[in-house]
């Protein structure tokens, strides 16, 4: 499976949450191309990934999109 590295590019703060640029997660997952813009599965492997080590929900945050986060393939 590959293995994808999902770091934030922009500052917001939005519904009490405040994400900075360069907070990243690694997921593994079967999805081919990016999982930020996968099916809905897919991106809620991301949430829960920020959610676990961060305590963030990007989803809340209205962040779960390719405008806030940059995805890179590294396995």
């Amino acid at each position: 499976m590959p293995l994808y590295r999902i770091t934030t590019k922009l500052r917001k703060d939005c519904n009490g949450i405040r994400i900075e640029p360069g907070m990243s997660v690694q997921i593994s997952t079967q999805c081919c191309a990016s999982p930020v813009n996968a099916g809905p599965s897919e991106q809620q492997k991301v949430a829960d990934a920020f959610m676990n080590v961060y305590g963030i929900d990007l989803r809340r945050a209205g962040a779960l999109n390719a405008a806030y986060l940059q995805t890179e393939r590294i396995g």
